[in-house]
């Protein structure tokens, strides 16, 4: 495949993926957390198994098996319900930017397990990471105390599923770089995700899910946009530009809370771009300290 052509492939992927905050939050509302959730998972595990295939199990490491699969759910269920227990709109695209110090945490993590090179650059680029997060749950008070605390006060399932998932996330991208040696198990770990999810909801009151017309239209947004997300991914890294691709994809909170607001018609505050921003630039820097 061309190259030009396959970067466009994955920086599709990387758009896709941006849309996911504010999708599973409208799925969410009318299917509930984890009803909605479920069905997201089950289709896009389905869409998977058309654009990605099914992994020959046989050839994963024990390793890459046992923690990928357990990391990978673990990740997404955490990231699927902070956006559907989060109050408001506006908090689930709060929720999602705490999800974003992922990219800052893994690149921690791979110098801290994978023996990744890197300059002390890292520790400033994580520090604004954490220091845009902070501004973005200040509200339009920007960086302040007391409004961070009530934020999260209102809302601290929600907030700290989220949290707890970037450093799962990040602990997952480690595990992968280190153990899966070329192997592909996304298609086990979504089907497995979708499994998991209907345990709860079948042994856990939930709300009644409501198949409403713009709900399944979201619904079906959503699938694609995990399900070819994926598979658009592959091949941006398989045959494209990466550099280009880790470069766009550091972005990728902004432009997601842009969209989200957009899909969830919530206008966001000016000091919530400004820690957005943060967040991005502090991913940024921690790579830029691995490239030296």
């Amino acid at each position: 495949m061309d190259r030009k052509r396959a970067t466009l492939i994955g920086l599709a992927a990387i758009v896709l993926w941006s849309t996911m905050v504010g999708l599973i939050r409208s799925v969410s509302e009318g299917m509930g957390p984890v009803g909605g959730a479920a069905m997201i998972y089950t289709l896009s595990g389905l869409l998977c198994l058309v654009t990605v295939g099914f992994p020959d199990i046989r050839r994963f490491s024990p390793r890459y098996l046992i923690a990928g699969s357990v990391l990978f759910v673990s990740y997404e269920i955490c990231l699927a319900l902070s956006l559907g227990y989060a109050a408001t709109r506006a908090q689930a695209i709060e929720v999602g930017m705490v999800n974003y110090l992922w990219p800052s945490l893994t690149i921690v993590f791979a110098i801290m397990f994978n023996g990744q090179k890197s300059t002390l650059w890292v520790i400033p680029g994580l520090a604004i990471s954490l220091l845009g997060v902070c501004w973005v749950l200040g509200g339009e008070q920007g960086l302040h105390l007391d409004e961070i605390t009530r934020n999260i006060v209102s809302s601290p399932l929600s907030y700290a599923l989220a949290f707890a998932g970037a450093f799962i996330w990040a602990a997952y991208c480690t595990v992968t770089s280190k153990f899966a040696k070329g192997q592909n198990g996304i298609t086990l770990f979504v089907l497995l995700t979708a499994l998991s999810l209907w345990v709860k909801y079948a042994l856990s009151e939930q709300p009644e899910m409501v198949f409403t017309l713009p709900v399944v239209v979201k619904l079906v947004m959503c699938g694609i946009a995990l399900g070819f997300g994926y598979a658009a991914w592959n091949i941006g890294i398989l045959h494209g530009n990466v550099t280009v691709l880790a470069a766009v994809s550091y972005f990728t909170p902004v432009l997601s809370a842009a969209l989200a607001a957009a899909v969830l018609s919530s206008p966001l505050s000016f000091s919530f771009w400004q820690g957005a921003l943060m967040v991005c630039a502090g991913s940024l820097l921690c790579w830029y300290a691995t490239r030296k």
